[in-house]
């Protein structure tokens, strides 16, 4: 893109150039983008044709009202294949879509605590806990120092390795219990199975 404007204080015509980037998926090349003068093809159904010559690869692919696309170019002669060429393209991109569907997304779930929790609390954290790890998700559990709370960082320590002792059954620690700032973490993992 070519942009330009007038600058007044010189009274010249600026020029300012624009790039666009963007990426083009490389698609195959079709009929008349096929440089060679010799192909292997295959037909429609699959079976091979062997070595004819390009110009009569592409009048059988016309007189079936189909293209003729190049599968392999590094191969010496090239491999054509007679297909409908949308239709192809189409299955393909409905293929991805699927893929994508079916990819499970990892998500870390963080449970807060404090180093003074009590039991019915600790076990409520500890059944979520266990729901988010059977689900295929990490979690973080992370144990929050108020005020002074912080200079016995002991305390969340033990809080932490309760969670993990109640926990072993199910998974294994991803990262030992650590003291950032006033907060301490440890992050656990399902157990991969066997």
């Amino acid at each position: 893109m070519l942009a330009f404007y007038f600058d007044l204080t010189c009274n010249k015509v600026k020029f300012l150039i624009f790039m666009e980037v963007f990426s083009i998926k490389q698609d195959l090349p079709i009929n008349r983008q096929i440089r060679a003068k010799e192909v292997q093809l295959v037909e429609d159904n699959g079976q091979k044709a062997g070595l004819i010559s390009f110009e009569e690869a592409l009048e059988k692919a016309e007189s079936k009202n189909l293209d003729l696309v190049l599968v392999a170019p590094n191969t010496n002669p090239p491999v054509c294949k007679i297909m409908n060429y949308g239709k192809y393209k189409f299955e393909q991109a409905k293929k991805e879509k699927e893929a994508k569907k079916k990819q499970k997304v990892l998500e870390i779930k963080e449970l807060r605590v404090t180093p003074n929790i009590e039991e019915h609390d600790f076990s409520f954290k500890c059944k979520n806990a266990r729901k988010f790890l059977t689900d295929g998700n990490k979690v973080k559990i992370t144990v929050r120092f108020r005020g002074r709370e912080v200079n016995n960082s002991k305390a969340g320590e033990v809080v932490l390795n309760k969670f993990i002792e109640a926990l072993e059954d199910i998974a294994t620690v991803e990262k030992s219990p650590k003291l950032e700032g006033r907060n301490m973490f440890t992050i656990l993992a399902k157990k991969a199975d066997k």
